[in-house]
């Protein structure tokens, strides 16, 4: 079978060790259909992959199987994984009723919690690459590909390379679109003893769930894991002190029978989309690409949509369409992107158990920025106007069958269960 655009893509580079860093280099290796192409991935062996338990959405349970080529309840041992079968959320909404929003069909369809240092190694067993251990001081696009600038080594020229390096530290307003209707911007990570059985005799079986659990200055996530349990305190730092949110999480383990805990990390982050995901020959993905907080686990699933359609668009279109191709792939991108923050911010449009500064600001002043950020003539694209048509599909007394498999990033179903339990 021929592949139009392999020929166009015989030197790639993977810039970053972590989880979509991981997915792109073993995706290239996977897709990519001629085996003498060259692949580098690139990384600072300086700095750490930081092992905090993720949760996913079902399309990963099948990628990794494909990528690896091992037995499903192989993968899932080697990521010290669960089975995730939705998000159980705790305290959050109007109804002052703890629900839980299942991935569908129900019961059946299911993803994994994972270890996220363990997927990198699981992935690189299933990549064939060179490895170059070094800092990348600049990435920029030039004639016929890409530039890659090193500290200490020769620049290279590449004809595709995927931007895997993280989150910026400061957002530009040319570059990034703020999305700050998410209210909360920092993380605090714990990680705590087993509450699930360790599976070394075969795959835990049992259903599990990401608890998503409300408190006075934000919210708790845990995910549960063979090996550990990850538990993490997502706030506001502009609103809460780490010291107010350190002494609540202590309460909130107490509370919730735990006696021990590793501090691993404090995490600040930016809930922001790049304008610019993919031009061509630099695709950003991951938390390079865009980032909002793990409320809904989008990360992992956001690079998957990334790596793939970026490898689909270059292996199968000539080269001669790719100009006219990038913008289009990108504004798609974005859109999608923006429709996920959309959804996640949604969450706190209906307030909480807690009437406190953290929920108030949270659904009175950061919540209703959502419309001016997202509005068209700033994004150049239609997010919100999907996101208006699904609010509209919830509100009427009875849904088309036509309308049944609309998405605005995720499908109506999630809506449907959010909107019930939130009582929006």
């Amino acid at each position: 079978m021929t592949v139009p655009g392999s020929k166009s893509l015989r030197k790639i580079a993977v810039v970053g060790r972590g989880t979509a860093g991981s997915l792109a280099a073993a995706s290239v290796t996977s897709l990519h259909p001629d085996s003498d192409h060259e692949l580098h991935h690139i990384y600072d062996s300086r700095i750490p992959v930081i092992g905090v338990g993720e949760g996913s959405w079902p399309s990963l349970v099948q990628q990794l199987q494909k990528l690896t080529d091992l037995p499903h309840e192989t993968v899932q041992q080697r990521l010290n994984g669960t089975r995730k079968y939705g998000v159980a959320f705790e305290g959050w909404g109007r109804r002052d009723q703890d629900f839980t929003h299942y991935f569908t069909p129900q019961q059946v369809s299911y993803a994994y919690h994972l270890s996220a240092d363990v997927m990198a190694d699981l992935l690189h067993a299933s990549t064939r690459a060179r490895h170059i251990d070094a800092k990348v001081l600049n990435i920029s696009r030039v004639e016929d590909g890409a530039l890659v600038e090193f500290e200490g080594l020769a620049p290279e020229h590449y004809d595709l390379v995927f931007d895997a390096r993280g989150f910026p530290r400061e957002l530009s307003p040319d570059q990034h679109i703020d999305i700050s209707f998410i209210p909360t911007n920092i993380a605090v990570i714990r990680r705590c003893p087993a509450i699930v059985k360790d599976g070394k005799t075969g795959p835990v079986l049992q259903h599990t769930y990401t608890r998503a659990v409300a408190r006075p200055h934000g919210w708790i996530f845990v995910i549960p894991l063979t090996v550990h349990t990850s538990y993490g305190y997502i706030f506001n730092r502009n609103v809460s002190s780490l010291e107010e949110v350190e002494a609540d999480f202590d309460t909130f383990l107490e509370t919730d029978g735990v006696s021990e805990f590793e501090q691993r990390a404090v995490i600040r982050f930016p809930n922001f989309v790049h304008r610019q995901i993919y031009d061509g020959a630099i695709a950003r993905i991951g938390n390079a690409a865009a980032f909002m907080e793990p409320l809904e686990a989008t990360a992992i699933v956001s690079a998957q949509l990334q790596i793939g359609m970026v490898l689909h668009i270059r292996l199968n279109r000539p080269i001669q369409h790719l100009e006219r191709d990038a913008p289009v792939v990108n504004r798609f991108l974005v859109n999608n992107m923006l429709c996920y923050g959309l959804f996640v911010g949604w969450h706190y449009s209906c307030g909480s158990m807690y009437d406190t500064e953290f929920w108030r600001f949270a659904r009175d002043r950061a919540w209703p920025q959502h419309r001016a950020a997202t509005a068209p003539e700033a994004v150049d694209c239609a997010a919100l106007a999907k996101f208006d048509e699904m609010m509209e599909l919830l509100n009427q007394s009875v849904i088309d069958k036509a309308d049944w498999d609309r998405m605005c990033a995720v499908p109506l179903t999630s809506y449907a269960q959010m909107s019930q339990g939130l009582g929006c």
